[in-house]
This record gives C-alpha cells, sequence and structure tokens, in this order.
C-alpha cells in the first residue's frame, strides 16, 4: 500500500498543471508559516512562548485551544497570532444569518449574490479582527491575568501606540492569510483556509516528537512519566482512532432516489435512478469548536469574579468548570451533541430538499412527494446526527481522558483526538481527493486502488 502511495506521488509530479498547483500550494503555506512566525515589535514573545510551554503538561483551555488554531503563533506574540479564526468565525456568522434572515437566503440564490455574500463575509472579519486584536492587546499588556505569567511582556512605553500598532498588524496578519488561503483554493490544491489551520497544526508535531522522546527514550522521563506499555497503547489508539475518523468522515448513508418520465416542450426526457447522500458527520468539527470556545470563558468569569468579591462559591464554580474535572467533560459532550443538532438544523433543509424533487418529478421509493418526503429526511437526518454527535464527543474527549489518567503532555495527547486530529484529518482527505481527480482524468490510478468511497471517484 505505501508503495501504490509512494507511486501515486510521483505521478501527481508528471503532470504539468497538477505540478505547479502542488508547488504554488506548498510556497504559499510556507509564506503562512512565516507570517505566524514573524514576531510583532514591541512584545516579549520568548519569555512568553517558554512560559506556555513549561505549562502545556497542564491540559486545554483557552491559550492551548486558540494556540492550535494559530499554528504557536499566540505564544510567540507574532503577527499571525490572530491567526485565520476571524474569518472562520465571519463566515460561520454569514451561513447561520443566511438561514435566519430572509433577505440573505435570498440573496444567496440570486445570480451574482454569492459574490456579496462572501463582501459581507470579508467586512465582517476585519470588524472582529479589530475587536479581537484589541482584547489580545490588552492581555498581553496584562500577562498575569491572562496568561498567569509574573513578567513583563509589552516593551513599549506609550500604551496608545502600542494599541494601535498591535491592532493594525494583528489585522493585517489575519487578512494575509485569509488572503493567502483564497489563493490557494483558486490556484493550488485543497481548500486554502482549511490548509492554513492544518499547517498551523502540524507546525505542533516537532514540540509533540520532542516530548514523547523524553518521556519514552530519556531515562529520566521514562521513569518519571511513561512506560513502555504506555507507548505500545499509544500507537494502537492513534491507529485506531485515526482509522474510526476517516470511516465517520466518509461514512454516508444513500436514500435512493427515482425520477419520472417527464416531457419539456417536445421533448421527452426518461426517468432515471440516482440516490442522495446524507453524511453521518454532516456538522464536521464545527460543534467541537462551539462547545470548547463557550466553555472556555465560565471557568475564567468565575475565577475573576471569585477572587474580586472573595466569595468561595464562585471559586468552586471556577474550580468545577476547569478543563481537567468531570464536569467539564461532561458539558463538554452534551453541548457537542446539542451543536451538531443545532448545526443540522440552521444548515440542512429537508422541506427546500422534498420541493426540488417534486419539481423535477423526483421522489424517493414507499415515500410519497411533499411532506411525506420531508418528514422522511428529517428523521433519517436526525439519527444519522446522534451517532455523527456521539462520535464527535468521544472523540473530543480522547486529549481530555489521554492527559489526566496517562498524564501525556497536552502537545502530545491533542494528535490522538479532538479538534486538531479532525481537522487534519478531513483536510487531508480532501485534498487527495482532488489530486486524485487529477490523476484520475489523466488515466492514472488514485491513491488506494480499491480505497475510494463508492459514489467518489
Amino acid at each position: 500500500m505505501l508503495g501504490q502511495i509512494l507511486k501515486t506521488f510521483g505521478n501527481c509530479l508528471k503532470i504539468p498543471e497538477l505540478r505547479s498547483r502542488i508547488i504554488f500550494t506548498v510556497l504559499v503555506l510556507l509564506v503562512a508559516r512565516i507570517v505566524a512566525l514573524t514576531p510583532i515589535p514591541g512584545l516579549d514573545g520568548h519569555a512568553l512562548n517558554a512560559h506556555i510551554e513549561s505549562r502545556s503538561s497542564e491540559g486545554g483551555g483557552v491559550v492551548n485551544l486558540y494556540s492550535m488554531f494559530t499554528g504557536g503563533a499566540l505564544e510567540k506574540c507574532s503577527v499571525g497570532s490572530l491567526g485565520i479564526m476571524p474569518y472562520i468565525s465571519a463566515t460561520i456568522i454569514i451561513q447561520l444569518l443566511s438561514a435566519v434572515l430572509p433577505g440573505l437566503a435570498k440573496l444567496s440564490r440570486e445570480e451574482g449574490g454569492r459574490a456579496k455574500i462572501i463582501a459581507y463575509g470579508r467586512y465582517l472579519t476585519v470588524l472582529l479582527c479589530l475587536g479581537q486584536g484589541l482584547v489580545m492587546a490588552i492581555g498581553w499588556e496584562n500577562p498575569k491575568a491572562t496568561f498567569d505569567f509574573d513578567g513583563k511582556l509589552v516593551l513599549i512605553d506609550n500604551r496608545f501606540i502600542y494599541l494601535a500598532q498591535t491592532v493594525v498588524i494583528l489585522t493585517t496578519g489575519t487578512l494575509m492569510l485569509m488572503w493567502l488561503g483564497e489563493q490557494i483554493s483558486e490556484r493550488g490544491v485543497g481548500n486554502g483556509v482549511s490548509l492554513v489551520i492544518t499547517i498551523g497544526i502540524l507546525a505542533r508535531l516537532p514540540l509533540a516528537a520532542s516530548e514523547i522522546y523524553s518521556g519514552f527514550v530519556s531515562h529520566e522521563g521514562l521513569a518519571a512519566r511513561y512506560h513502555w506499555p504506555h507507548a505500545v497503547l499509544m500507537v494502537l489508539l492513534l491507529v485506531v482512532v485515526v482509522a474510526g475518523v476517516i470511516m465517520v468522515t466518509q461514512a454516508q448513508r444513500k436514500i435512493p432516489v427515482q425520477y419520472a418520465q417527464r416531457a419539456v416542450g417536445k421533448k421527452v426526457y426518461a426517468g432515471g435512478n440516482s440516490f442522495m447522500p446524507l453524511r453521518v458527520n454532516y456538522a464536521g468539527v464545527m460543534p467541537v469548536i462551539f462547545a470548547s470556545a463557550i466553555l472556555m470563558f465560565p471557568a475564567l468569569l468565575f475565577d475573576k469574579l471569585g477572587q474580586a468579591k472573595g466569595l468561595q462559591f464562585f471559586l468552586d464554580l471556577a474550580r468545577l468548570m476547569k478543563s481537567d474535572s468531570w464536569f467539564y467533560l461532561a458539558a463538554e459532550s452534551l453541548m457537542i451533541v446539542f451543536f451538531s443538532y443545532f448545526w443540522v438544523a440552521t444548515q440542512f433543509n429537508e422541506l427546500q430538499i422534498a420541493d426540488d424533487l417534486k419539481k423535477h418529478g423526483g421522489y424517493i421509493p414507499g415515500v410519497r412527494p411533499g411532506a411525506a418526503t420531508s418528514d422522511f429526511l428529517h428523521r433519517s437526518m436526525s439519527r444519522l446526527t446522534l451517532a455523527g454527535a456521539i462520535f464527535l464527543a468521544v472523540l473530543a474527549g480522547i486529549p481530555w481522558l489521554m492527559n489526566r489518567f496517562m498524564h501525556i503532555n497536552f502537545n502530545v495527547a491533542t494528535f490522538f483526538g479532538g479538534t486538531s486530529l479532525l481537522i487534519t484529518v478531513g483536510v487531508l482527505l480532501d485534498t487527495m481527493r482532488q489530486m486524485e481527480s487529477y490523476l484520475l482524468l489523466r488515466q492514472y490510478d488514485g491513491f488506494l486502488k480499491k480505497g475510494r468511497v463508492r459514489g467518489r471517484s
């Protein structure tokens, strides 16, 4: 199998158009990493980076989660510290508003409306960057409250100049990453924005590899941290989790659809058979991101209230909501299930699908057109969403369990489950699928002769 994959990559380089797209994608991703590593003038990123790395074994949290999406740019106080997340947040907000506001929904169906919605997303990205950039600049200004760091990060005496300069640089960095991602989507291979996030996640691999080496190879780490049975268990767990993510990401239920014979003018179109694919994990990684983002702030808020007012009740709540507690794991799992259904409810319109089938003379065998078809799709999607949500909840809890019971460093545990693994596997599968389409068009074999999902060539 490995030989087949290497041979396929060699075939990719034989196709001039695909070769140029691959080289372009690699170069643009290299520029994205440079943006993530370029420090902002007037900030001491080295001290903050050393502090956060020393506390990485304590588990997840707002800093570790956001740092994962920025590829380590946050703790280095670099130009790309905001990452691509403001653009993704703006896109999600526009999508949700399009499902709620009739005006945006109508605009998305009009000719040229899609371009306007994309423009609205870019404008909203700028506003989010300005707001989040200001919050991040203030956070660097008060590192004790934000990062539990006793040192001083800001090296500029004039506060107004520091804030203005930092906000402008952070906004520019995000807009540049957004533009680079769009260039990859247009002229490269794969989804550009997703690849920018993925390359940031994979940038943490050297740190994870270093932690694994110190834990299993060096005598000090072996005695104090891990044991060899843990190493075997980690390898098996990685294989099982990656295989599970691939299966659930690719899994779909094919609803059969038949089209009746119809006449348009003087032409008679014959009926045919087709299918409607319903994905098991329709919401993708979004429920995990939403749940993690919301659960970040209660612990911080209760802790601040408890310290400010001197109330033990709020301090107990803050301790209960910390990322290393059982309550946090249970709350995160329930919120993942909730947001999975919420995302499907806002993005999957069974009424419109049933209406479109009826207009085009299509029907599901054994189900009457119209309201009955809509109810059937709603029931089918609800059952699939439950299965996908349970899988996401289990996947999100794996890094927590590894950090809690096996005392695995969070930088290592995050590659065995959670958001990072789901994003990485999904993006790599999508990129390989695009490359495979070029190969099949030129009569080459794909990456795996028998590995393609039926219905996807």
